[in-house]
């Protein structure tokens, strides 16, 4: 069998494999400290923070990413904002993609490290 890679699929490739790794490395330095902080305090915004980061569990990926492309157009403050401070869109961009996925995985890396922290015996700390 005689698989030959043309320039687009090597540049897919890449692009995946950029996406996948800066995602994760993100999502490390983002959810061990605040799914520490969620396993920890017992607050009413700790609270509102946990019901915010499980929206993507509830809402459809599409649905979620008509409301990221709907925040982040030229025409609202946050897409103004970014056009301002970088020059382009974020939508349809690299940055774009990252932001999406990391909203999109944020669940998944935290809710795990939550349970592992809040089941840790505070004595052995």
């Amino acid at each position: 069998m005689n698989i030959s890679l043309g320039p687009a699929e090597i540049a897919a490739f890449w692009l995946t494999l950029k996406l996948a790794l800066s995602t994760t490395i993100i999502l490390m330095l983002i959810c061990i400290p605040l799914a520490w902080w969620l396993a920890k305090s017992k607050s009413w915004f700790a609270m509102i923070i946990e019901s915010i980061v499980a929206l993507p569990i509830v809402l459809p990926p599409t649905v979620l990413g008509f409301y990221l492309l709907i925040a982040f157009s030229p025409q609202t403050i946050l897409g103004e904002q970014y056009l301002a401070l970088t020059g382009q869109q974020l939508a349809f961009s690299f940055y774009g993609i990252l932001f999406a996925s990391l909203i999109y995985s944020l669940p998944f890396a935290i809710q795990p490290l939550q349970a592992t922290f809040s089941q840790l015996d505070s004595r052995l700390l």
